[in-house]
């Protein structure tokens, strides 16, 4: 693991999170929120993330000759474990602390982290529900989806179908042509608006599991730069598989855990409790 030194910033201090917000996120299933951090702040873990991405990625054909899913970004996961640096961004307890809020728990746990590049030129991202990739028992999880930049629309934001957590059809298609063209039917055709607005920088977004979402190609000369952080209910237990990948999922990210036990595996600390 790499031992980089800490700049003397503290990533603890609490974000002002309002009623206003946490009644608008069960509302809509996700929430854009202003300046939760600093120009300085992002600076401080933007190079060596992005250092471990080109690192670790493991693709390495041309954008022309990809996968669908390979050409809209560089996908790497849980690099707290190969970096003291990225580890110290994955474990802040501002996050935490708003994710627990936003789901109304005692505390949130880590499922994983995930980098996500998107490489100039690179492709969309289909619509699809993150939870179908997770065997987890409850709907208390949310993804924190931090830029190092300002996203602009031509950058590829993420895009928000509003309200479409409670909406059950669809939750089962994985990301591909097939679910971006039924799922954008369905939010077609039940009226769901579509938030497509780009990020202002120090802006960043949390969306629930369920949620539909997707994200327009890259249209720049530079990379969207994005790191992720996957919180569950620290109280989370391990639910039944309902595809293959969720078995993978399973193993790898939970490892040892049981169905019906609760994660609390070594890759799986608890981020932040309410004392």
């Amino acid at each position: 693991m790499s031992t980089l030194p800490l700049a003397p910033i503290d990533l603890d201090t609490p974000y002002d999170l309002t009623e206003q917000h946490r009644a608008q996120f069960e509302r809509d299933g996700y929430i854009k929120l202003k300046a939760v951090f600093t120009e300085e702040e992002l600076e401080q873990f933007r190079s060596e993330t992005t250092q471990q991405v080109l690192k670790r990625s493991t693709h390495v054909k041309p954008l022309e000759e990809r996968t669908l899913y390979s050409k809209a970004f560089l996908q790497v996961t849980n690099l707290w474990e190969h970096s003291d640096r990225v580890k110290a961004f994955v474990f802040n307890k501002r996050l935490a602390r708003i994710a627990t809020e936003l789901l109304g728990t005692q505390g949130v746990r880590l499922y994983h982290d995930q980098a996500l590049y998107k490489e100039a030129g690179g492709g969309y991202t289909p619509w699809h529900a993150d939870q179908v990739y997770w065997p987890l028992a409850t709907d208390r999880t949310v993804t924190a989806w931090v830029p190092f930049h300002p996203v602009p629309l031509a950058n590829g934001p993420l895009s928000f179908a509003q309200g479409s957590h409670r909406l059950t059809e669809g939750r089962d298609l994985t990301i591909s042509a097939e679910s971006e063209a039924a799922i954008g039917e369905k939010m077609k055709l039940g009226d769901y608006p579509v938030d497509e607005s780009p990020y202002d920088l120090g802006e960043i977004s949390f969306h629930l599991g369920y949620l539909f979402h997707r994200a327009g190609p890259n249209q720049l000369p530079q990379p969207r730069e994005v790191m992720t952080v996957i919180y569950m209910d620290s109280e989370m237990r391990m639910g039944e598989p309902k595809n293959e990948a969720q078995e993978k999922d399973g193993a790898r990210w939970c490892p040892g855990v049981k169905v019906g036990e609760r994660i609390d595996s070594p890759k799986n600390p608890v981020l932040y409790h309410h004392v």
